[in-house]
């Protein structure tokens, strides 16, 4: 017995005899190839299933209670390797880093290299709050970028300020500045604050006869600690009055200078030998000495 196949008019392809509302289906079976491939990706899929985890489950004992796995590998294990080899690596560094001198240091390209990056890290956790990200500071917050140093630029002076910090430790360096609001007149002040505008703006015009008024309040009273020329002293903290940097103000305008002269704003730094190991100091050292061109 004959079964009668009815060909679509429009296509010429045969039916499979089902037929919707007047929609008939046509009987266009799967390329080969495709149904090939359709079953190589299961038996691949299974296959998985098998080598690696894959179905999470109740009670299973792989990661997060999934299968584990014939291999028993996960990206878990895979990170942990890759973490371990990393620390290595970073162990053998620090070994050297350890025993090495701060020119040593220097003079070792990679060993350099990996005391900034370490410097960077700490620096931006730890320092960055402050000093901002770059290191380029703010108002009362010393910028490290312009090489110019209150304490002094060395590794040595460098080291030291991070590892005690100014004014917040036994074995910190400290230094304050009186209020002169209370030892000079307000005549001195008002001389001796152009007379300090006029070291470092150079190319202002000053009233001569002030300026000569000044210098002798300032010789009198400011040049013990910030020499005659203004160019400070380190030792001291005696910030340099002649560079046109200025801690306290913006722009060294006459009521910010007159403000720190009559009532002076000292700044504290914290001592990071009791919250930092010496190795990140001595990183934190070299890449705080490298952003401002050091010394």
């Amino acid at each position: 017995m004959t079964t009668h196949k009815e060909k679509d008019d429009v296509s010429g392809v045969e039916t499979t005899g089902h037929e919707w509302d007047g929609i008939k289906e046509l009987n266009n079976p799967l390329p080969r190839w495709w149904l090939w491939i359709f079953i190589v990706t299961i038996i691949w899929a299974i296959g998985y299933w098998v080598i690696y985890p894959a179905w999470p489950t109740l009670f299973g004992t792989g990661e997060r209670g999934g299968t584990e796995g014939v291999l028993g590998w996960s990206q878990y294990n895979k990170l942990e390797q890759e973490l371990a080899k990393a620390e290595g690596t970073r162990q053998d560094y620090l070994d050297l880093f350890s025993d090495a001198t701060f020119d040593e240091i220097q003079n070792d390209p990679e060993l350099y290299t990996f005391a900034l990056a370490g410097g960077e890290a700490a620096f931006k956790d730890n320092c960055a709050t402050c000093h901002g990200t770059g290191g380029a500071g703010a108002k009362g917050y010393p910028n490290l970028n312009d090489d110019d140093w209150i304490w002094g630029g060395t590794l040595e002076d460098v080291y030291t300020t991070i590892k005690y910090g100014i004014r917040m430790h036994p074995e910190a360096r400290d230094s304050l500045m009186p209020a002169f609001g209370e030892i000079l007149s307000a005549a001195e002040i008002s001389v001796v604050v152009p007379y300090v505008q006029s070291l470092s703006q150079k190319d202002q015009s000053f009233d001569t006869g002030i300026l000569e008024s000044g210098k002798q309040v300032f010789d009198a009273n400011c040049a013990s600690c910030h020499g005659e020329q203004g160019l400070g002293d380190r030792s001291i903290g005696a910030p340099n009055l002649a560079d046109a940097i200025w801690l306290k103000s913006e722009d060294g305008s006459v009521s910010a200078i007159t403000s720190q002269i009559k009532n002076p704003k000292h700044g504290y730094m914290p001592a990071w030998v009791d919250r930092l190991d010496d190795e990140t100091i001595r990183q934190l050292t070299l890449y705080v000495h490298e952003l401002g061109g050091g010394e």
